[in-house]
């Protein structure tokens, strides 16, 4: 099973990519744009999903790269 990846502020003004349910990140990085680039190459890897927070804590964006049902339902 994948874990969805997370991109969150790190506390230090950086940025770290964490899979969902760990204590540890995978990652750090500088920037924000860093750290989604990896984030983005796991979770295609792994057909998992994408949680991008601000520096508030709350996300701002999510992508998909599983398997989501095409057409949407609805």
């Amino acid at each position: 099973m994948s874990k969805n990846q997370h991109v969150t502020p790190n506390g230090n003004g950086g940025w770290q990519v964490k899979a969902a349910g760990s204590s540890k990140a995978t990652a750090h990085f500088d920037t924000q744009a860093q750290a989604i680039e990896r984030a983005t190459q796991i979770s295609k890897n792994q057909g998992s999903e994408l949680f991008i927070h601000g520096r508030n804590g709350q996300i701002r964006e999510r992508n998909s790269y599983g398997n989501d049902p095409f057409p949407p339902k609805g």
